[in-house]
């Protein structure tokens, strides 16, 4: 039977990129692409507008009789709207409860989440397993997604003309690439296997690496002065020191992320490990003086330095003042 497909969040070029993919699929007859904001482009997919605090998802998954339902909408990039987060995944699953004809669910988690949101978002999603036990359910967690046209709290982190890092202490962060993120996802939809599953490169890049790679001058403050800038962060534009970076950079430290089981459902692993894959990001960022990429292109803005009130603030709470 041909399968109707929808895919939430392809506002964002990655779940974009996933809808195109499967639209050029053998089989599959239609492909929705559902946000509350519409795409770059529609290109082999259908764009239907919904909105988070109604019905309009609900509607769209009944009357387009969707089997297969792929919920890419956690917003991992903008911590403003982190409590949407889990609003959109209740939507999504309830959503696929009801229908009496949705029968494979993929959700797209992410490490890099907050851990409650992310402990919400699997807990509804384990219910949703138990209720409908005739479903097949997978969710995947992302390590960071990193690429070329990546644009998240950690890139823009790692952008900043002076990066501050917690004194004493080097993570080893581990990344994603973009494609093999689309791939992952695409090939989930089309197996049967069910299951919470990790997808990351293989192997880490410790962060004074990456600030080398791309340019960035470490400034080493204590613990408690990156709480400071934290503060600082959530009331000005400043893009390092934030908890969502935080959480990006701790994510990779983990022997937690394991994409064993990933390997085996998909019989698949990522092209490209950890670090292939944030050189892959670095080449496309100009070296430090030129107004250009290595392709031509615009190079992307740093961030915002740091400016007197933020080495004021950092030196009160180095000092214990």
């Amino acid at each position: 039977m041909a399968r109707v497909v929808l895919v939430t969040g392809v506002s964002s070029p990655l779940a974009a990129r996933v809808a195109q993919a499967l639209g050029a699929e053998p089989g599959v007859r239609r492909v929705i692409g559902v946000d509350s904001a519409p795409p770059a482009a529609t290109t082999g997919f259908e764009y239907a507008h919904v909105d988070l605090h109604d019905e309009s998802l609900a509607r769209i998954v009944t009357g387009s009789g969707a089997d297969l339902v792929l919920h890419l909408g956690l917003d991992t990039a903008h911590s403003a709207h982190r409590e949407e987060n889990v609003l959109g995944t209740m939507r999504v699953l309830a959503a696929a409860q009801r229908s009496g004809t949705v029968r494979r669910l993929v959700v797209r988690s992410s490490a890099t989440l907050d851990a409650d949101d992310a402990a919400e978002v699997e807990r509804h999603t384990r219910g949703l397993q138990r209720r409908r036990p005739d479903m097949e359910v997978a969710l995947l967690r992302f390590a960071n997604l990193i690429g070329p046209g990546v644009d998240t709290p950690l890139t823009r982190y790692l952008d900043s003309r002076v990066v501050p890092t917690v004194l004493g202490s080097d993570p080893q962060v581990r990344f994603l690439h973009e494609d093999d993120g689309v791939e992952a996802l695409v090939r989930m939809a089309l197996n049967d296997g069910t299951g919470f599953f990790d997808v990351a490169g293989k192997d880490s890049v410790p962060l004074s690496h990456c600030l080398r790679r791309i340019g960035g001058r470490r400034l080493p403050v204590p613990a408690s002065g990156l709480r400071v800038l934290r503060g600082v962060a959530r009331r000005g534009r400043i893009d390092y020191a934030t908890a969502s970076v935080t959480r990006a950079v701790r994510a990779g430290l983990a022997a937690s992320l394991d994409t064993r089981e990933l390997e085996r459902v998909l019989e698949w692993a990522p092209s490209h490990s950890s670090a292939a894959a944030f050189d892959s990001y670095a080449d496309t960022r100009a070296p430090r003086g030129t107004s250009g990429n290595r392709h031509g292109g615009p190079r992307r803005s740093r961030g915002a330095g740091l400016r007197p009130v933020h080495v004021l603030a950092l030196a009160k709470a180095t000092l214990g003042r």
